[in-house]
């Protein structure tokens, strides 16, 4: 089946086959057609699926097909909302390329760079809107959007925006787009919260549902490495070196591990780069271009800043942390294997992480190979410790081991606590600078 099967006009074809593609992933033969007869879609497909074209071609065509509902300036009939900025760069990026050979325009609005160019742009007027839900809302409030137009809503990542605090954010939206339009939400994952969304949403809508839920790429090659803590940036970069990776994407934590993690495989010789929330877009943006480019080897990220990161052929995602939720397991290994191409995903466990292991496995219904790397053995005779969003529960266990015994005893306690957390505080700060 090639994509002019599907339906689409010679313009998007065109623009498809320039880009290399000649046949459409399973997720784009279900999807397309649906979209294309107007129908409301839930659609779930792992990363890397062509699940981004399955919905931009459609909406091209539908646009295209379509005249602007009033003569003069351009007013936004589709609305593409995405959870991230990087994703939502990625699905502009898909849409001017895909758009190449059609009479629309299209802009991209996110947080963490100026406001003022986006308001041109959208003033100048465009067909197409690509947008993180903040932003969007701060465009609604300064008046530089009117959504009042909108023939055509998607909510990609879906599942992402409802762990991110975004339900609210949406809501304002849906009150300001037509009741009546075409609604398309797609997700990783079909979770209870996400079926609610949906029936509020959306009209009858098909399912198209491509991979089991919570399942990983068979594609990829998972292994775990046992290792103690304190010796997992040594055996990581031990790793790189000794397999002669090129281009590898490692998920810590949090943010500061991130930049702790990047400066010291840089001190080992390794060119690696940090991409997290607190770094300006702008820094972002050169950290992703320059490890597509491979001036960059190492990319260290947390969850958030790597979701919807599309790198073509990664070869390599390490677990340097595992992450608190389990289903974070899945987004983040699903960065590699895309499309079907093979792909391995590497996790440095510690005794601290063995519980959240055992959760990962649970989900994905499958016990990932265990291999521990010569010279780097557990020591086992260090305990475990509980994380709780990725710090031990030892400042806790301090807090209750220094309870108040009497009036006079609380003073001097209160005031021997308070001396600590500002001596905490300088020291947290000094680090953070």
């Amino acid at each position: 089946m090639s994509f002019s099967d599907l339906g689409l006009r010679a313009e998007l074809v065109r623009a498809v086959s320039e880009k290399g593609y000649s046949t459409p992933t399973p997720i784009q033969k279900q999807a397309i057609p649906l979209v294309l007869e107007g129908r409301d879609l839930m659609g779930s497909a792992q990363t890397g699926t062509g699940k981004t074209a399955g919905f931009t071609l459609p909406l091209l065509q539908r646009l295209a097909a379509s005249q602007h509902p009033q003569k003069g300036r351009r007013v936004i009939r589709a609305l593409v909302i995405t959870p991230t900025r990087e994703l939502a760069a990625q699905v502009a990026e898909s849409v001017t390329n895909y758009s190449r050979w059609l009479p629309l325009k299209s802009t991209v609005v996110f947080g963490g760079v100026s406001i003022n160019p986006q308001k041109q742009k959208l003033i100048r007027g465009v067909d197409i809107l690509i947008a993180t839900p903040g932003r969007l809302l701060d465009h609604v409030s300064q008046r530089s959007v009117d959504l009042s137009h909108v023939e055509l809503l998607v909510l990609d990542e879906a599942d992402r925006m409802l762990d991110m605090g975004f339900i609210h954010d949406i809501r304002k939206v849906l009150a300001l787009v037509p009741k009546q339009k075409q609604t398309l939400l797609f997700s990783a994952t079909f979770s209870d919260d996400i079926k609610k969304l949906a029936n509020g949403l959306l009209k009858s809508p098909a399912l198209v549902e491509v991979a089991r839920r919570n399942t990983t790429v068979d594609a990829i090659k998972q292994v775990v490495h046992p290792v103690d803590k304190s010796r997992k940036r040594e055996l990581l970069s031990h790793l790189i070196g000794a397999n002669r990776w090129q281009q590898v994407l490692v998920f810590s934590r949090t943010k500061h591990g991130a930049n702790r993690l990047a400066g010291q495989l840089i001190s080992d010789g390794i060119n690696a780069a940090a991409i997290h929330g607190n770094k300006s877009q702008g820094a972002r943006t050169r950290a992703l271009a320059d490890f597509k480019s491979s001036k960059v080897q190492v990319l260290v990220a947390t969850d958030i800043a790597a979701r919807g990161l599309d790198i073509d052929q990664l070869p390599h995602v390490v677990n340097y942390d595992l992450p608190n939720v389990p289903e974070d397991y899945v987004h983040r290994i699903g960065r590699t294997g895309r499309a079907g191409r093979e792909g391995e995903a590497v996790s440095l466990v510690c005794i601290d992480e063995n519980k959240l292991l055992r959760d990962i496995e649970r989900l994905i219904k499958r016990e990932i190979p265990k291999s521990v790397v010569e010279g780097y053995e557990p020591d086992a005779s260090i305990k475990a410790e509980p994380i709780e969003c990725g710090r031990p529960q030892q400042r806790n266990k301090q807090k209750r081991r220094f309870q108040p015994r009497g009036k006079g005893q609380a003073a001097k306690t209160a005031k021997a606590a308070q001396q600590g957390a500002n001596q905490r505080h300088k020291s947290g700060r000094r680090a953070a600078a």
